[in-house]
């Protein structure tokens, strides 16, 4: 979330992320790892396009052009988004907002409108009508990849002014969706007559109350629940929720229950352990923060020692989704290719940002890391050394990998243990000229240019 853009949004309220052969390098995927289209359907279905094994794109940066342009552009790059091993993307919230077309979708209005409803200043949304949405999503399953819904739970925007028996002043909770679908009021909010011991308030926004009965009905019992509808009328696949800080774990786990699908959590703290507490908790998977943070500290600070330090993949790797930047926060820009090359060979899902994919990195590095996350990179992971420049580890799986980043200015080479007993092994990057053959107890000398990275494993 942008705190600045929500408190703007409010004021408006209240006024009114080579020794190959070339054929291999650049992310160019042999056809028997390119997985058949699915046949089109109108619904969800979450056994049909599993999340998780390859790699997952955030489609979308903070503040992608207005004028109902966005779901076409995101529709147009999916065939290539699949070719490269993306087996789901993540939108911005779908809904209409407060802000109309010009939200991002932070400040939800009405769960329902998807760009079919004249309010909040328009009928489409800031990135397109339903019907581009919904081919989205057909599109996005004809190419076997799962969309992620992105949900706000917590608070809410554009209510109308109403007298608020709760606190004795008028407050803008009036809410009255054209869609005529999940009508709120003062009660359904906090304060009001329920256990307020989930609520966490955001920037002055209404905080939904989800210990209320009707609150739970809308947003995921009732056959037309919010939830039931994303997945079977509008078909998305998987859910990223929105600032978990703001209400229980619970929320998340009884949602999941109910309809299903992929989800993580956006729980922004760096500490391993709250994050693995709150998984184990609602059961979603959450972005590993504590990784980001120990990335930023490596490579913005020069010291690939605290690569060591606690992260989520480290205590629960299958409940990981690890990233370099995302819309909220884009601090690593030192080494940031190198750190794509660290969480695209460890444990955990990885995503890729859209503008370090479309317009800031080497595309085909991308592609070439994507490759080798989905092809080489299996099994535990132990770290073999790290130092200040240098930080080596292996992936244990059929076939494994070795991943060797140097941060320094020069070219650096190390004896490791592999797994491999007198085989061949080459560097998948192409950052390398060797194709050493390890010895027969499993170690051998590797390379790694300077301010790079080199990936190892059987040919």
């Amino acid at each position: 979330m942008k705190f600045t853009n929500y408190l703007l949004a409010l004021g408006l309220l209240l006024g009114l992320f080579s020794s190959c052969e070339k054929a291999e390098v650049p992310g160019e995927i042999p056809a028997d790892e390119i997985h058949s289209a699915m046949p089109k359907e109108k619904h969800g279905n979450f056994s049909k396009a599993p999340i998780g094994s390859k790699v997952m794109m955030q489609a979308f940066y903070w503040d992608v052009p207005a004028g109902g342009t966005w779901w076409e552009t995101i529709s147009s790059k999916i065939p290539s988004w699949k070719n490269a091993g993306i087996d789901a993307i993540w939108l911005p919230p779908a809904s209409k907002a407060q802000n109309g077309p010009f939200s991002m979708g932070y400040d939800p209005f009405d769960y329902y409108d998807f760009g079919d409803y004249d309010q909040m200043g328009s009928v489409e949304t800031r990135f397109g009508s339903r019907n581009e949405l919904e081919s989205l999503i057909s599109t996005a399953h004809n190419n076997n990849i799962s969309v992620i819904a992105d949900i706000v739970l917590n608070h809410n925007s554009g209510g109308a002014l109403e007298d608020n028996p709760f606190t004795g002043t008028s407050t803008y909770t009036d809410y009255d969706p054209a869609s005529g679908l999940f009508y709120r009021s003062a009660t359904d909010f906090h304060p009001n007559d329920y256990h307020n011991n989930d609520s966490g308030a955001f920037g002055g926004f209404a905080d939904l109350c989800h210990d209320k009965a009707y609150v739970q009905d809308w947003l995921w019992n009732k056959t037309n629940s919010v939830a039931k509808y994303y997945k079977n009328t509008m078909g998305f696949d998987g859910w990223r929720f929105d600032y978990v800080k703001g209400f229980a774990p619970w929320v998340v786990n009884v949602w999941t229950n109910e309809v299903g699908g992929f989800a993580i959590g956006e729980l922004w703290d760096g500490n391993a352990s709250v994050l693995e507490a709150w998984v184990d908790q609602s059961g979603a998977s959450a972005f590993d923060f504590a990784c980001y943070y120990r990335m930023k500290d490596a490579f913005e600070g020069n010291d690939l020692t605290k690569l060591q330090g606690d992260m989520l993949w480290k205590r629960r790797p299958t409940k990981a989704v690890t990233f370099v930047a995302n819309h909220d926060t884009d601090e690593i820009y030192n080494g940031k290719l190198l750190a794509y090359a660290y969480i695209l060979t460890h444990e955990g899902y990885p995503t890729v940002f859209y503008s370090d994919y479309e317009e800031w990195l080497d595309k085909n590095k991308l592609n070439n890391l994507i490759w080798i996350h989905n092809n080489k990179a299996g099994g535990s992971t132990s770290i073999l050394h790290a130092d200040q420049d240098e930080y080596v580890a292996r992936r244990n799986g059929n076939p494994g990998l070795i991943v060797y980043i140097n941060n320094s200015s020069s070219r650096k080479e190390r004896w490791v243990s592999t797994n491999w007993n007198s085989s061949r092994i080459k560097d998948f990057t192409g950052n390398s000229g060797w194709e050493p053959i390890t010895q027969a107890d499993g170690w051998v000398k590797i390379e790694v240019p300077a301010k790079s990275y080199s990936i190892w494993s059987t040919k």
